[in-house]
């Protein structure tokens, strides 16, 4: 079974099975693939570089649009916000997810503060992604998933969902209280 983060000498400790990492594994990188743009890359070299997108929409997919909200009330300045930052941003993304990914294979996990500020963002999509799959959105949704807490008895895809949004809850609660203590040192 899974042992939350830990500050130590060493870094921000933590300790998975095999079934776990793989699990952990495959949820960076489903997220990350999601976060995958759509779009071509830019005809303009200098705005493919920078990362402006040429056509940036807000997603129609629930969970991408939770990742990447909309910035302002006001459509034109929503838009051109989009526009300038919603690539860096996806990529910026992706490289936590990917990161965590790669770090989560070992198992036996000892982060820098760099690897554990990418972890702490990428367990957020991930949370964020599974909460909008489970159509979290009040305090009863929250109340009806916390109950799921055993894998006998999951039955539905719903329910392993619960079991995973727990699982993730769980651990980036520990990996935020590590890095809090941190602070208080």
């Amino acid at each position: 079974m899974a042992q939350g983060f830990k500050s130590t000498p060493r870094g921000y400790t933590a300790r998975f099975t095999p079934e776990e990492v793989q699990v952990l594994t495959q949820l960076f990188e489903d997220v990350a693939l999601t976060l995958e743009p759509d779009e071509e890359a830019a005809t303009d070299p200098l705005a493919d570089l920078v990362g402006i997108s040429e056509n940036a929409q807000i997603p129609t997919d629930p969970a991408l649009a939770r990742m990447l909200p909309v910035a302002s009330n006001d459509p034109e300045m929503a838009d051109e916000f989009r526009r300038f930052t919603e690539l860096s941003l996806r990529r910026g993304k992706i490289a936590n997810l990917n990161m965590a990914a790669m770090d989560a294979r070992s198992g036996d996990l000892a982060l820098d503060a760099e690897h554990a500020h990418a972890w702490a963002t990428a367990l957020n999509d991930v949370r964020l992604t599974l909460a909008t799959r489970l159509e979290l959105k009040t305090e009863k949704d929250a109340a009806r998933i916390s109950q799921m807490t055993e894998w006998k008895d999951v039955e539905t895809t719903d329910q392993y969902m619960a079991l995973l949004y727990n699982f993730i809850t769980w651990l980036q609660d520990s990996l935020m209280e590590a890095m809090l203590s941190q602070l208080d040192d």
